[in-house]
């Protein structure tokens, strides 16, 4: 069974991300990129199914600009096979909707023929949490989301989710996509004999043209602003004075 993982290229979850001056975006300029965290945990579970025998082949396929090339290699190096870029844009600031994102996956999944679809939940910079689910209505596969454990076996996978309740255990049936929570592993560290490995490892470019996808914005973003800075706490002299300023404020 061959597992397709989409990565997507952001700014690094270590760094503080910058607002520009003018308000039209996030601030790019000499900062950090790595792999979306939860495409890292994704890569992993698709190496252990690999390992597991479950596996044959790990396919990563990442949307977006040249420089994401290195997250591709970064998957490589952790032990995926092979890897796919499609380069939707030059401007490292264009970030390419889910919908463009998912019309493009089910392209490459037309040509790859995957038995499972391995996805972070969301990506770290948009926060949208929309293309798993997109590319689910797309190819009319099952999906299961917020993936804390999975278990595949023959032709179906059990899946535990994550929900505002707790847990909840489905089945559901091969090929299907599957988006991981950050409870499901913890990625490996790419060793330095890998990432030498993977420079040497098969990545295909493609562009939006050649599954047939318009990738321009259908969504325009009207100002970036950082949250407010937070008000300062007040201190009181007792459990009576703390109950009195809630009442005061309405909190009780």
């Amino acid at each position: 069974m061959k597992v397709l993982v989409p990565v997507k290229r952001v700014i690094d979850y270590n760094v503080k991300v910058r607002v520009k001056a003018d308000g039209t975006g996030v601030d790019l300029a000499n900062v950090k990129m790595s792999m979306n965290p939860f495409d890292e945990i994704a890569v992993e579970e698709a190496i252990r199914l690999k390992e597991k025998g479950v596996a044959t082949e790990v396919v990563a396929v990442s949307i977006g600009v040249k420089q994401s090339q290195e997250t591709l290699r970064t998957a490589l190096a952790m032990g995926a096979d092979r890897a796919i870029l499609v380069t939707a844009a030059d401007d490292v600031h264009t970030d390419i909707e889910p919908l463009a994102v998912a019309k493009i996956l089910k392209g490459v999944i037309d040509a790859e023929e995957p038995g499972i679809v391995l996805a972070g939940k969301q990506a770290i910079d948009n926060d949208m949490n929309a293309t798993g689910q997109m590319l689910a209505a797309l190819t009319g596969w099952a999906q299961a989301t917020f993936a804390s454990e999975l278990t595949v076996e023959g032709d179906s996978a059990t899946v535990t989710r994550e929900v505002d309740g707790g847990l909840q255990t489905i089945k559901v049936k091969l090929p299907a996509i599957v988006t991981v929570d950050l409870r499901l592993n913890e990625p490996r560290y790419a060793s330095l004999p890998n990432i030498m490995k993977a420079k040497k490892k098969p990545l295909d470019e493609k562009t939006p043209a050649d599954f047939g996808v318009d990738v321009a914005p259908r969504l325009e973003i009207v100002k970036t602003a950082e949250p407010e800075a937070r008000k300062a706490g007040e201190m009181v002299g007792s459990v009576e004075d703390l109950v009195s300023k809630l009442k005061e404020a309405g909190a009780v």
